[in-house]
């Protein structure tokens, strides 16, 4: 789950904000002789690839609103939005002045969602309080045309998707591209410069390390992708269907002959390799097969599970990239008693916020 944005971002506070981030962390790695921090600052403004918004009607005229945070009694209309990325900017204002005047596409229209790419590919999903039919596709598709993106109508039991539900993105990773196909409603980076950031530092860290690499909760493939000719062999693993689906497009889109993707939970991963369970979803992959040097975690806000943790501990090379320091520190209780820190990299995605990105790079002691 992303963070919120408050409506009244102040974009001068962002040095000090990002120093007390920096110091925040420092504090909560230190217990396990963490090197020094790695910082690395997201550009002040225009870096959020994705944005939702409510739309709040005031008679014939609706507007984008915000509300304080824990106070929905209040919307705060927004007029702007510098967090955001410049095509997003662009897009509030020309898809409000052409829903503005058309009754069939404004009227009990609640959401708007924004999805954009670096590369420039956008897509938006409007939200009813109605049933789409076909005489408001009729006027989606126009629309659609008018602004040259995707569009996507949802309303409940509903969805509409006019064209395609995602957008191509184009990475470029020290001097190379990397292509990714992102879906609505799947996870991905919404701050995209920051990703290449993360992406960099990752591919330096196991630079020369060999063997095979395994990653849990690898989403659409994105370190995977980015990380495959670091490798031997790259095997990894996600629970959603749609996103394992993205990250079979991105192998392909890549060209690569090296990446796996199974469906498999983290647990239920462990379990196959302990030889606990047998999985359908494993035929043709021979799990003996891989050497297995380096893992790569990406876990949600809570963090790898027990068991998790220790099959985690089994490998020389760990690259844990982190969304919640709390955890990662409940994590590196363990971790630490077989592994030292060797790199540790804070990684701005939201600024303005107080969710920190964190990265360690571990190797066996």
């Amino acid at each position: 789950m992303y963070p919120v944005y408050q409506h009244n971002v102040q974009l001068e506070q962002y040095p000090e904000q990002l120093q007390a981030k920096s110091a925040e962390l420092a504090a909560v790695l230190a217990p396990f002789n963490a090197p020094e921090l790695e910082v690395h600052a997201s550009a002040p403004q225009g870096f959020r690839l994705r944005a939702e918004f409510r739309l709040w009607h005031d008679g014939e005229r609706c507007f984008y609103a915000m509300y304080a945070p824990g106070d929905k009694s209040q919307p705060y209309e927004v007029k702007d939005f510098p967090i955001a990325s410049p095509l997003i900017q662009r897009l509030m204002e020309e898809l409000l002045d052409a829903i503005q005047p058309n009754e069939l596409l404004r009227r009990r229209l609640f959401q708007v969602e924004f999805l954009t790419t670096l590369s420039g590919d956008a897509l938006i999903t409007l939200i009813y309080h109605k049933r789409l039919d076909d005489a408001w596709q009729s006027a989606a598709e126009q629309l659609a045309q008018q602004l040259d993106v995707a569009i996507i109508g949802r309303a409940r039991k509903q969805k509409r998707v006019l064209s395609r539900d995602y957008v191509n993105e184009t990475l470029s990773v020290d001097g190379r591209d990397y292509h990714y196909r992102q879906i609505e409603g799947g996870f991905t980076q919404p701050n995209g410069e920051m990703n290449q950031h993360m992406l960099s530092w990752a591919r330096n860290c196991v630079t020369g390390i060999g063997g095979d690499l395994l990653e849990l909760y690898c989403g659409n493939g994105n370190f995977s992708i980015a990380l495959a000719d670091r490798f031997r062999r790259v095997l990894a693993t996600e629970i959603s269907k749609t996103s394992v689906q993205a990250a079979q497009v991105n192998i392909a889109d890549n060209q690569l002959d090296n990446v796996d993707i199974i469906r498999l939970s983290s647990e239920e991963f462990v379990q196959a390799l302990r030889g606990e369970r047998s999985f359908r979803r494993l035929e043709g992959i021979a799990l003996n097969d891989y050497d297995f040097r380096t893992v790569l975690v990406d876990p949600p806000r809570a963090g790898l599970d027990d068991e998790s943790v220790r099959q985690v501990q089994a490998y020389e090379n760990i690259v844990y990239i982190s969304c919640n320091p709390q955890t990662l520190a409940a994590n590196l209780k363990v971790l630490n008693q077989s592994h030292t820190i060797q790199r540790a990299a804070l990684f701005d995605q939201f600024p303005y916020t107080h969710h920190t990105e964190a990265g360690v790079f571990l190797q066996r002691k």
